[in-house]
């Protein structure tokens, strides 16, 4: 039986929205801070400060896998939980989630870039924003940390080129920003910073690991020395803390290593862009969108196409598929256009690359992440301190 026959692969379990995703992190901190509002899904303890630390390309079973690098971190997964990033698995779309509770379909970032229907292009929703895309109309939603703002005092402690960004204005603006280059330098600051308060929501991140894994590969050393190095640094920064304070850690998505032959240029088949204006999306997880004026058949004909070259290897879905199996939870009129009429979310361990349209350094990436596997959409949440049993202190 070959691709275009066989039976289509089930999907996974559509992320949790509203009950055990990244969208209930700040949302549940925010609630144990009483910041009215908001719902205490994850079952917090009442703090006086709560602090959600964000590792960058953290998944729960690269930290099981690679537990020996991360002494600290394993002695707490016994007592943590698991959550599911956003989809697609991607920092835009799972930093959104987490700074306004929403899902994807809501907040409207859904994908690493997507396309812009008013501008009839494809829009980064990362690093490098269009100066035709308006952050805060894009995602028009007010953020947890603003809203919690209005009652105690906020803080987010990152790299300074993320004070005024536009992933930043659009997702987790309010507070104050607290920079610090280094891993070490942000630890010391965050730990200034919520000793500075009596109350006190804070973000905390770190972008370290997943750089770290792009370039040389989750398995590869230099991502091992990197989990050290945060390890360390979060087990000195939680020895630090006043007393009652609650210190979270979650990710945003996890990452599997690609082999240089199966980093794929999808576009030198003509049967996989016949009829596709444009594509967006990232590698394990692409948008395809079809000319506006597609004849009757077209998306048929190259669901068809990708089913008979990557039916073994990706779940291959329309939009309204995905929509129904809820992986972008409910879907603002909005939104719907900037999903591809056609998605693909690769399976297996490839990458699916429009050279056309892409940067040849992008082959060179060895980790990555977008898709619905395991790997790449469990991330854990661990909690790091907490208020002393009996009452606040």
């Amino acid at each position: 039986m070959d691709s275009a026959s066989a039976p289509a692969e089930p999907l996974p379990k559509a992320p949790g929205y509203g009950q055990s995703s990244v969208a209930e992190v700040l949302t549940s901190a925010a609630a144990a801070l009483q910041v009215p509002g908001y719902a205490n899904t994850l079952g917090l303890p009442a703090a006086r400060r709560v602090c959600v630390v964000m590792v960058d390309g953290l998944g729960r079973s690269l930290l099981k896998q690679r537990a020996g690098h991360a002494p600290y971190l394993r002695s707490l997964m016994n007592t943590g939980r698991t959550l599911s990033a956003a989809f697609p698995t991607t920092t835009a779309a799972s930093l959104a989630s987490l700074g306004t509770g929403l899902p994807p379909g809501q907040h409207g970032m859904v994908g690493y870039d997507v396309l812009d229907p008013g501008q009839d292009k494809v829009v980064n929703m990362l690093g490098n924003w269009d100066a035709g895309v308006d952050p805060k109309l894009w995602q028009p939603f007010p953020t947890v940390l603003e809203q919690a703002a209005e009652h105690l005092p906020v803080a987010s402690v990152s790299l300074p080129r993320f004070a005024d960004s536009a992933m930043t204005r659009a997702a987790l603006r309010g507070g104050s920003f607290v920079a610090g280059t280094g891993i070490h330098a942000r630890v010391q600051a965050a730990a200034e910073t919520l000793a500075s308060e009596k109350r006190m929501l804070m973000y905390f991140y770190f972008n370290e690991l997943d750089r770290a894994g792009h370039r040389h590969g989750a398995q590869s050393s230099e991502w091992g020395g990197t989990l050290e190095e945060i390890d360390s640094a979060l087990k000195r920064f939680s020895s630090r803390l006043p007393a009652d304070t609650l210190v979270l850690l979650t990710g945003d998505h996890g990452m599997v290593d690609i082999a240089e032959q199966d980093r794929i240029d999808f576009s030198t088949d003509p049967e996989l862009v016949d009829g596709v204006r444009h594509t967006g999306g990232e590698p394990r997880m692409v948008h395809l969108y079809l000319e506006p004026d597609a004849p009757a058949g077209a998306l048929e004909r190259l669901r068809a196409a990708w089913r008979s070259a990557y039916g073994a290897k990706a779940w291959i879905l329309t939009r309204a598929e995905a929509i129904e199996a809820g992986l972008f939870g409910p879907v603002r009129a909005e939104v719907l256009p900037r999903i591809g009429d056609l998605l693909i979310a690769a399976r297996e361990p490839i990458a699916l690359y429009d050279m056309r349209r892409t940067n040849p350094s992008a082959l060179q990436m060895v980790g990555q992440h977008g898709s619905l596997t395991r790997a790449e959409r469990e991330v854990p949440l661990l909690t790091l301190a907490q208020p002393a049993k009996g009452g606040r202190k």
